[in-house]
């Protein structure tokens, strides 16, 4: 696995928000035999979630990994870890060199296809302590990332997540935006997205 030596950072332009993107954190080569070790390896799972009292699926697979036994609970949904694989090691030491942090659980999420989503969410639960950060790496297919600020509802942005790409949030930016993954038409390939986070 190879890091480009000084990988470009765009600092997206919202208020009460810290996000870093890099387009490019890994090669292309990289991230295409990223994304075909983690799908055929990966534990996936399909959840039922609540939502206004009804039960659905989770619109996707998820699986959780920790360097402790700390539980991840979300909309009702409470994961045990599995322990960190080598290679999920290696991605999150590596993003930890580079982002200057440190991150004890990683959170998979596969979108199958283009109705595979993620709805309107801030990651502020409390197990995330007050200005979490968030480290998002993307493989596969490219989808678009949805942003609206909480109370300013004219302030809205949306990215294009490259394969290979890593989105950074920090700061203020869980407990004054929201986010998601929207469903879409076209005929798109499955993406795997990998969120560190730290858990208290």
């Amino acid at each position: 696995m190879s890091l480009f030596d000084t990988p470009e950072i765009i600092r997206l332009p919202l208020q009460d928000a810290e996000i870093d993107y890099y387009p490019q954190f890994f090669g292309l080569e990289d991230a295409n035999a990223l994304l075909d070790e983690l799908y055929q390896n990966t534990p996936w799972q399909e959840d039922d979630i609540k939502v206004y009292g009804k039960i659905y699926k989770q619109p996707r697979l998820t699986a959780f990994y920790a360097n402790n036994q700390t539980a991840y609970r979300y909309s009702n949904i409470s994961m045990t870890p599995h322990p960190f694989t080598p290679l999920l090691n290696s991605i999150k030491t590596t993003i930890e060199e580079t982002t200057k942090m440190t991150f004890s659980s990683c959170l998979l999420n596969l979108y199958r296809d283009g109705q595979d989503s993620n709805g309107w969410h801030a990651d502020d639960e409390k197990e995330l302590g007050k200005n979490p950060v968030i480290a998002s790496v993307s493989f596969g297919a490219e989808r678009l990332f949805h942003l609206k600020h909480k109370k300013i509802k004219t302030h809205k942005h949306k990215l294009n997540l490259q394969n290979g790409s890593l989105l950074v949030m920090k700061g203020e930016t869980q407990h004054q935006w929201l986010h998601q993954i929207s469903k879409t038409k076209k005929p798109i390939g499955k993406r795997i997205n990998l969120t560190f986070r730290l858990l208290k």
